[in-house]
């Protein structure tokens, strides 16, 4: 009997034509930690820390809703300097904070907690993650790693490979931070443009998955508007006013620069059918996706 093919989430996401955008969740504020040896299925919950420095970070990562990610350099080669730890905070008007540390025993990521209330340098260039999480999701590694690969060789000092970031169907994904801004369903050459665009401060609609200071539904229409207006700074456009009345929202995304215009944007949710949405999933579960049903300029 012929075994059945392997199921991978990515590709049926793609088969599917599951919509991207809206899909980034929220968050402002990160932490990162390099481990540099494999990284267990649950990321950070699963490195051997002392259990009371792990109980600290977490709890202080709670309080301002960080995330926690591992990083690493791709390909994993030996490095003679210290690990490094990192907290990005996003900001309004791209006033983005960064604060990097070093770390060698689990007491020194009691660091983290301290730089989670000072507010960071502001200035700094911002990083590019990819997610390559496989023991997490097998998609992204097979995908994730290409593009961590030729990305890294473009931009060696900004680009780390990085644990779980959500959306593993839409692999390989790609965060920008602390920008906040989740890209995916890329391969190597969309995403070298779609990271040199970002570079340059031109956010493209293609493959935005969406703004993490954003809910789903403001995602989906701002990203209607680049795709309507073209491609624009990450700040250039805000979300003035959000009217929900049950499973439909009216949205106005004001462009803040001369020359750029408003938008009424309309939109309507819907729920897919049980699928399975990842690689590893046991069970089958529906997805809400937001659909736009008009734009208006002005």
């Amino acid at each position: 009997m012929t075994a059945p093919p392997r199921f991978f989430c990515s590709d049926a996401a793609r088969r599917r034509g599951d919509p991207i955008a809206g899909t980034a969740p929220y968050g402002s504020v990160w932490i990162l930690v390099e481990y540099r040896a494999g990284w267990p299925t649950n990321g950070f919950d699963g490195l051997a820390l002392e259990p009371e420095v792990k109980a600290r970070v977490y709890s202080a990562a709670q309080v301002v809703r960080a995330r926690i990610l591992l990083i690493r350099r791709h390909g994993r080669l030996r490095q003679d300097d210290p690990p490094r730890w990192a907290v990005l905070r996003y900001g309004k008007d791209g006033d983005h904070r960064q604060t990097w540390g070093t770390w060698q025993s689990s007491q020194d990521l009691t660091q983290i907690v301290n730089a989670l209330e000072t507010p960071g340098e502001h200035g700094r260039t911002p990083l590019v993650l990819v997610c390559a999480h496989g023991l997490h999701d097998t998609c992204c590694a097979v995908r994730g790693r290409p593009v961590a690969r030729a990305l890294s060789d473009r931009w060696p000092q900004l680009v780390w490979e990085c644990t779980h970031v959500g959306g593993d169907r839409f692999a390989p994904n790609v965060v920008v931070l602390p920008d906040g801004v989740y890209y995916g369903g890329l391969d190597v050459p969309s995403a070298v443009a779609v990271v040199e665009e970002h570079l340059a401060d031109r956010i493209r609609a293609d493959h935005l998955r969406g703004y993490t200071d954003l809910i789903p539904p403001q995602q989906v229409a701002l990203s209607a508007v680049l795709h309507h207006a073209g491609s624009s700074g990450r700040h250039d456009y805000v979300i003035e006013e959000t009217v929900r009345d049950n499973d439909r929202w009216r949205i106005r995304v004001t462009g803040r620069l001369a020359g750029l215009s408003s938008f009424e944007v309309e939109i309507r949710a819907r729920r897919t059918p049980p699928l399975q949405l990842t690689c590893r999933g046991l069970s089958a579960s529906s997805a809400v996706y937001y659909e736009v049903t008009s734009l208006d300029v002005g």
